[in-house]
């Protein structure tokens, strides 16, 4: 339908799950897209075979170095910068008194600062094509209590907080920013999860299910859109009613 003709988008941890979806969903509507991950050989495979659209940079999010890399190259391929996903994000299941400070801070680099990082480093492309988009990754964690994912929940409550703060921030430059909260979704990252808390998950989402990630790119592309022109600081839930 080429919704995001002309478009050019940086997908963080797009080697697989919800970045990978997002990428092929927004190649797909006309986008150029680059894929970042530290998975080097996923992340290559999955740009191939988007095709010549697509590029993939190695890329650790919680580096400022990287991050300047990463943008200087993407406007090297593809000239400018209108879309940011910040979806890299590691997980781990541990109680507040079983969170060792090296823990905390794993997460807290890759899922909060490097938010911070990305939205940072692309500010100066974006208002100079007057304007952009940026989405951030939370999850529903970040909007409920939970007593088996601290520092995981608190780097996604802080993902929302930044977003919110950044809109209205960044709205003079016409760059809107939101949050995209999702459910548990079929990925990955279940592996780091307890047994059985998967299946626990389900059955405290009312429609009973895992998501999917196509489910989480069709809401980024909406976002992405001009049909989201006059949203900005917004929390977009995709949770089967998980949060409610």
């Amino acid at each position: 339908m080429n919704t995001l003709q002309g478009k050019v988008a940086i997908i963080t941890g797009a080697a697989r799950g919800q970045g990978e979806a997002e990428a092929r969903l927004f190649a797909s509507e006309g986008a150029q897209v680059v894929l970042t991950d530290i998975l080097v050989e996923q992340g290559a495979v999955v740009a191939a075979d988007i095709g010549p659209a697509a590029r993939f940079i190695r890329h650790d999010v919680s580096s400022e170095a990287d991050w300047s890399r990463v943008v200087a190259e993407t406007l090297a391929i593809f000239g400018r910068i209108d879309i940011l996903i910040n979806n890299a994000a590691i997980s781990g299941a541990f109680k507040l008194e079983h969170t060792e400070p090296e823990v905390f801070d794993r997460l807290y680099r890759v899922n909060q600062f490097g938010v911070y990082l990305g939205m940072r480093a692309v500010l100066d492309a974006m208002k100079s094509v007057g304007g952009g988009c940026i989405i951030n990754t939370s999850s529903v964690a970040g909007t409920k209590g939970t007593s088996t994912l601290f520092p995981y929940a608190a780097t996604k409550w802080a993902v929302r907080g930044m977003t919110k703060a950044a809109a209205l921030e960044l709205a003079r430059y016409g760059i809107r920013v939101n949050a995209i909260i999702p459910g548990v979704i079929d990925t990955a990252i279940l592996n780091d999860t307890p047994p059985n808390m998967a299946e626990a998950l389900v059955r405290g989402t009312p429609l009973r299910r895992l998501g999917n990630v196509d489910e989480i790119a069709a809401a980024a592309l909406y976002l992405a859109s001009s049909a989201a022109s006059f949203t900005t600081g917004t929390d977009l839930v995709v949770d089967g009613g998980m949060s409610l």
